[in-house]
């Protein structure tokens, strides 16, 4: 069957050159021909993600095509405008796959609106809600490294697709022939029947009018002298980050030269992640060299940044995820109460293994603090369950531990363009006042607790890798530990029971501690590893980083 499957790739006209090269060189390898055909990339509702390449377990334009069948079967049972919108990043083949992803719509008669040059997700978003399209399709890998390509669908609010549509999607999916099924036209002919056109200026412009709404203290960077150092990682952040930063009255903006331009083989930075060190280093070099107050990196779809602050000894230190979600939610909700457009009852969001001081500070400000499940599309869900309720206007902020932050119901995932430009506002506002992101960081911890929250990364790749990280949850299950480190474990929350969680069923365990540490331990929904997050509180940081190592190496045991 796989060899079968093989030789019929391998006869077929593939149009890209590339993939007919691959299946030469692979002719006789069989562990290499298995690799490709022995499954086919799963349909969910992060889309498909895959290294690029021929097969059916890899990305390329008949994946793409099929998958794009798939989503036309689902847009032509849901009435409304029948559009779909799209957009790309800098990955390899990123135009090529948005291409046919429109010309595979047009041959449905669903009409499509393509953005003509690469942008980010929040703007592919906000786009699907502009245009009221039925769904929006992104061409992108995220943060993974340049071998990597993916497809991510949303639904009509701009939000990732749910559960429903995607079992849908993918059972469409599934029968379509991935070399035939899918219905084509050229992406010519479907412009020149009106049914293909680019996104408008006043899309884009009306894109921009709403990130720069969301500000706090607006006027406040003209006057304050930022010096800046961003990094768009060769991404799809340049452009629309930099735009608004200068309109917003930041102009002292230097960008890292070798990741300024798109280029899809991260040459600079081969792992164009914004959580890592090694991704921010050259613009770290680059900020100590001019003296930068700041300095920011967006990953290459620009739903994510990583920042570095300057702190009083002149050197820079890396603000974590955590960290500036609570620092936003905290200058967000002092601010606005200081300006009196604080809505009554705020609403902010925030995931499941994102830190529990969100709570401390929330509770502070009087805002409604909502827990979700791991994924932006369930913070999107939130602001969905209030807009339905004519309420929107209460959600003030959202995040993710993993760098993802939204402020606004204007688009219904992470937005990586407000958040740093809120960054930058905020670093600007304490500047005003004689502190800094650093010290504002330091008095919170002061208030609240020295929170430490740190994750760690289990890989389980090749064909058996989904397999052993089954195995792995299931005896997690059935054989709970009953201590970590020494430190008994008081509670198990199985987010399999909904009944016990009040949320939808997710593969998520977290173990409460006796003296109040959890390990939440979580299967990645995009990648073949497992995540194990910890949560320590000490009376400083060296306390609370010596209590998260002892549970790194009691936890590190259950994951051989």
């Amino acid at each position: 069957m796989i060899t079968e499957e093989y030789r019929r790739w391998l006869e077929a006209d593939l149009v890209d050159f590339d993939l007919k090269r691959e299946l030469r060189e692979i002719s006789g390898d069989e562990e290499a021909i298995r690799e490709r055909f022995a499954k086919s990339l799963e349909f969910g509702t992060a889309g498909l993600r895959g290294t690029l390449g021929a097969g059916t377990n890899r990305m390329n334009i008949w994946v793409v095509r099929q998958a794009t069948q798939g989503v036309a079967d689902w847009v032509k049972t849901q009435g409304g405008s029948q559009t779909v919108a799209i957009s790309y990043d800098s990955r390899l083949k990123g135009w090529s796959f948005a291409r046919d992803a429109a010309s595979v719509l047009a041959a449905n008669g669903i009409k499509v609106r393509i953005y003509e040059e690469l942008m980010p997700v929040p703007a592919l978003s906000f786009a699907t809600r502009y245009y009221h399209c039925n769904a929006g399709i992104m061409l992108t890998a995220s943060h993974n490294p340049a071998q990597y390509n993916g497809y991510k669908a949303y639904g009509p609010d701009g939000c990732q697709m749910t559960d429903d549509a995607a079992a849908v999607v993918y059972a469409s999916i599934q029968k379509t022939d991935v070399l035939n099924g899918a219905k084509y036209m050229s992406f010519s002919e479907g412009v020149e029947k009106g049914l293909i056109r680019f996104v408008s200026e006043d899309c884009k412009s009306a894109f921009y009018e709403a990130v720069e709404s969301r500000q706090v203290r607006p006027g406040l960077c003209r006057t304050a002298g930022l010096k800046l150092v961003y990094s768009p990682l060769n991404g799809t952040g340049l452009v629309p980050v930099t735009r608004v930063l200068q309109d917003i009255g930041i102009s002292d903006i230097t960008i890292v030269p070798e990741q300024e331009y798109p280029n899809g083989y991260f040459t600079s930075c081969p792992y164009p992640n914004p959580e890592i060190y090694a991704a921010l280093e050259k613009g770290l070099m680059l900020a100590r060299e001019i003296g930068a107050d700041l300095m920011l990196a967006t990953d290459p779809d620009a739903d994510r940044v990583g920042v570095a602050v300057r702190c009083p000894d002149g050197e820079y230190e890396l603000v974590t995820g955590n960290e500036m979600g609570v620092l936003l939610l905290d200058y967000i909700a002092s601010g606005r109460i200081e300006k009196g457009s604080m809505p009554k009852r705020p609403v902010a969001v925030k995931s499941i293994v994102s830190t529990p001081l969100a709570d401390k500070v929330a509770e502070h400000y009087g805002v409604e603090l909502r827990h979700t499940l791991t994924g932006f599309k369930w913070i999107g869900d939130q602001i969905l369950q209030l807009e339905k309720a004519g309420e929107a206007e209460r959600f003030i902020f959202g995040f993710e531990e993993s760098y993802g932050y939204l402020a606004g119901d204007y688009v219904r995932d992470k937005d990586a363009v407000v958040a740093s430009m809120l960054i930058c506002e905020m670093a600007a506002y304490y500047r005003s006042v004689g502190s800094s992101l650093k010290e504002r960081l330091e008095e919170l911890y002061r208030d609240y607790g020295r929170y430490l929250n740190a994750v760690d990364s289990f890989e389980f790749p090749g064909l058996s890798g989904m397999d052993k990280m089954a195995s792995i949850m299931e005896k997690l299950r059935t054989e709970p530990p009953k201590e970590f480190a020494g430190k008994a474990v008081v509670r198990v929350k199985d987010y399999e029971k909904t009944e016990e969680t009040g949320l939808p069923r997710a593969n998520v365990l977290i173990y409460e501690l006796s003296d109040g540490a959890t390990v939440i331990v979580r299967p990645s929904g995009t990648e073949p590893k497992i995540k194990a997050y910890y949560t320590t509180l000490g009376k400083d940081l060296e306390e609370a980083k010596k209590e998260k190592e002892a549970l790194a190496a009691a936890v590190k045991p259950y994951f051989a």
